[in-house]
Formats: structure tokens, sequence, C-alpha cells
């Protein structure tokens, strides 16, 4: 995610251990056995937004198949969970805020109940689940997500003429029942219906259409799994342009809803998508995924997302290739590396602003070193900026500028501290061992003190949990 550009200043066993944590006190206050079937824990285990996520569960995939009303602005329809039983359940749950018609669990009505304020659907089979065993879940639902709320947040961002979900961390909730959190990334297949005339976007590539007397059919489908929240779908009046390059096929929309001018400097800035991906190569290996695209909503949504296959964009202009840089280079580090917890925020944010640093620097600009100084001697010493420890930032504080820019300069730093050539082969072991999971800071300090040979724990110290502005030393890539 980024904001409105301005000038700046281990799947299954990782939930399986959320999951006991969370289920323990509850067995042990049951007093049943270990192996008695128990209800899944309410959250995966994440401690900014505890009831992300569900206990006891694994997701593989979801098929929605939904239908939207532009005019009343309703969603109704249907998902398909196939999921796991990491143990016995008697119950469990999934993120969802809409009301909720039927939920069968293979084919047979289960029992459900509304917890967490709303936004937990609990589960209860006919039978209890055995550990390791796959079931299909289906859910029937129909409700005007714009009423609904989670955390604070209003995330429904839709007009009369365009609707787009675009949100973060928190989004699927509002139109699909989901295990909610990066820990459990799924195949997503989407098929939305709308009035005949209208377009329908998603991740991933096209898979057709089904054209009916008053209303289309769109069906999408990205092949690889993704984090819930980087599912989106964007409906209305859209020019759609597609192509390859260098074999990577691309598809970008932009709205119809934007004046002439704003239309045509957006298509300009989203055809720039393949050729991005082509310089972010170059520094990071191949693009992790089979498609790539672009999207432009005339809404407002005041911020870049970096949905998986197909970023979602504001209207900014033709001008603004640094914001397109960094929703791409999220790919690597966001989409097909996702945050292990939500403290680990700086390994998407930082990352992606660093490779706008790095892009400026490859195509005649500043380079990253003047950038990481100028930040460092701009920003005055006793600012707010310097007190944020990016290593844990808390969940009021999780997309704060320190995050990007602290988290920017510390990889700068970290390439002047241990040599470029041992800085990029940190970040291509990084990404080769990590693909398609989820990463921790810790994990990722582990890497670089391991591929640079160099003991780096006072320099992590430093830039990621203390709260104040680093030594200007050698130690610290500063001197």
């Amino acid at each position: 995610m980024t904001t409105r550009p301005i000038p700046r200043p281990l799947l299954a066993v990782v939930l399986a251990g959320a999951m006991t944590v969370g289920l323990a006190s509850a067995t042990a206050t049951a007093g049943v056995r270990a192996d008695a079937p128990v209800d899944g824990a309410s959250g995966i285990g994440d401690p900014y937004w505890p009831l992300d996520g569900n206990g006891g569960i694994d997701v593989s995939s979801y098929a929605v198949d939904n239908r939207y009303s532009l005019e009343d602005r309703r969603l109704s329809g249907r998902t398909r969970v196939e999921l796991t039983a990491l143990t016995e359940l008697r119950s469990f749950s999934l993120d969802f805020l809409l009301r909720v018609s039927k939920v069968t669990v293979d084919g047979a009505k289960a029992d459900v109940a509304r917890t967490g304020g709303g936004h937990e659907l609990r589960i209860t089979p006919k039978r209890p689940l055995a550990a390791g065993t796959e079931h299909t879940v289906v859910v029937s639902y129909a409700d005007r997500p714009g009423r609904h709320s989670y955390a604070g947040e209003d995330n429904w961002l839709a007009s009369r003429r365009e609707v787009v979900t675009m949100n973060e961390p928190h989004m699927a909730p509002w139109w699909f029942p989901a295990n909610d959190h990066p820990l459990d990334k799924a195949v997503v297949d989407v098929k939305v219906r709308v009035p005949n005339g209208r377009e329908v976007i998603s991740n991933g590539e096209l898979k057709g259409r089904k054209v009916g007397r008053t209303s289309t059919s769109w069906h999408w489908r990205a092949d690889e799994p993704m984090v819930p929240y980087l599912a989106f779908f964007a409906a209305g009046d859209f020019t759609i342009a597609k192509g390859r390059h260098r074999g990577l096929p691309w598809l970008v929309a932009v709205s119809k809803g934007l004046s002439d001018a704003e239309h045509d400097a957006s298509m300009r800035l989203m055809k720039k998508t393949p050729e991005v991906v082509a310089g972010l190569e170059e520094d990071l290996g191949d693009y992790p995924f089979s498609v790539v695209g672009g999207i432009t909503t005339s809404l407002d949504p005041g911020f870049a997302l970096e949905n998986q296959t197909r970023p979602t964009y504001p209207s900014v202009g033709a001008g603004y290739t640094s914001l397109v840089v960094h929703e791409l280079a999220h790919q690597w580090f966001g989409d097909d590396i996702a945050v292990q917890h939500w403290r680990d925020i700086w390994l998407n944010e930082g990352f992606a602003t660093f490779m706008e640093w790095r892009w400026t620097e490859n195509h005649g600009g500043r380079s990253a070193a003047a950038t990481l100084r100028d930040y460092y001697t701009d920003v005055d010493g006793s600012s707010d900026f310097w007190k944020l420890t990016i290593g844990d930032p808390g969940a009021e504080r999780v997309f704060d500028g320190a995050v990007y820019g602290r988290g920017a300069m510390t990889l700068q730093a970290l390439r002047n501290r241990v040599g470029d050539e041992a800085f990029w082969r940190v970040l291509r072991t990084w990404i080769s061992e990590q693909r398609g999971g989820n990463g921790s800071s810790a994990e990722f300090e582990e890497v670089a003190a391991r591929v640079s040979g160099q003991d780096l724990t006072g320099f992590f110290d430093a830039w990621l949990r203390t709260p104040s502005r680093p030594a200007e030393t050698a130690d610290n890539g500063l001197a």
C-alpha cells in the first residue's frame, strides 16, 4: 500500500502453532482430553488484530460467485471454501461481516452464530471435523457491505457507477468469507455478475464471460495462492488494454468515470506496467506470478494498493512512475512473500519504497545512497519519525510514514554496510528462500547475517528497534 503520492521528506505448522496457543486455555478450562473436539480459536494469533484469521483451519481455495447491484450497492452470492481441519474441531470460524442466509459443510446444513462483535462467523457442522480431513464449506449471503465496519475501518468504496474492493490490512470480509490473515494463502476464483454493459476486473486471468438477458457474469482466476486482502474486484465502466511483454501477459484498465484528460494520462501510466516489471526483474529476478496488470479507479481511495497481479490506483496522472514501481515491487515483497505477522510490515513497505529509490538511481536520478543521506540530515533528530520502532510499530501506526521511509533507509544503510554485491545476494536469497510463503523480520535479519558473513545484531537493533536516530557510524551504514 502507499498513500497518494506527495513529495517525500511453513504454513500449516505456523497455523497449527497459532491455533494451539489460542485453544490451550479453552481446552484446559473445559477439562476435556487433548484429542477431544474443540472450538477453533477466533483468531490466528496476531497481536495487532486478535480476531484476524482463525484457529484450526487451513484454507486451500475460495470460489466466490457474487452478484452486485451498482444502483443500490447491494451484494449477494455464495462462496465455496475448501479447507483442511488442523485438529479435531467441534466448530470453527470465518471472518465475514455480511448477513448470512445459509451455511453448509460437506453439503449438510450447519449451525451459524455471530461472535467477535459481528466479525466472526462461528460455524458448527453436524459432526466434528477430524484432524487432517478436507471439507467444503458453502456460505450464502446478501447485504449492503457499506453498512459494515471492523477495527475502525469503513472499507466499502462505491458509487452508483463504480465499486472497487481495495484496502489493507482488511478487505475480504466485506465481500467473501475468509481466513483473513497473511498466514493463510489460498487460490481465489472470482465470478461477479453485473448489469450488461459494465465491466468487472479482478486478479489473475479473465477465464470467460456469460452474457444473460440483463446481466453478465465475469469470471477471473489467479493461479497462485494469495493473502485474502490482496483479492479484489472492481465493477463499472472501464477501458481495457492488454498485451504481452517478454512473454508475460499484461492487462490494465482505466475507469471511464474520469475526465478525458485524466483517463488518457492514467492509461499512459498503466501501460508502463510491463516495462517496470522488466526493470525490477533485473534486480530481483523473475516476476513471481503468471500475469500482471493494473487498474485506475475514478473513486478516491487516497492510496494505491498492491492487489496480487493487478494493483489498484487512484487517478494521479501519467508522471507517477514511482507509484507503479512501489506497487509492483510489492508483488515480490508483500504478495509473493507475505508478512508472518503485521508487526513485520516494514518488510513490505520499506522494501517497496527502497525499490522506488533504486528505480530512480537506475534511471538517471539521485542515488539511493544520496536519498538515505537526505533523509538522515533533513529529518530533525527530535522528530516523531525517529521515535517509531518500525520493527514493531503497533497497530495504530502500522502504515506510518516512518515504516516506509525508515524501512527504505534500513535497506540502503545495509547496502552501505555490507557492500553492493553482498546486499543484492541478500535480497535474492531472501526471495528464493521465502518464495510463495511468509517472512518475519527475524528471518530476514538471519538471512542478511548469513549471506553477508557479518554480525548485524547492532545494526538491526539501531534501525528497527531503537526509538531514536541511529548514530552516524560505519556500523550503522552511515559513514
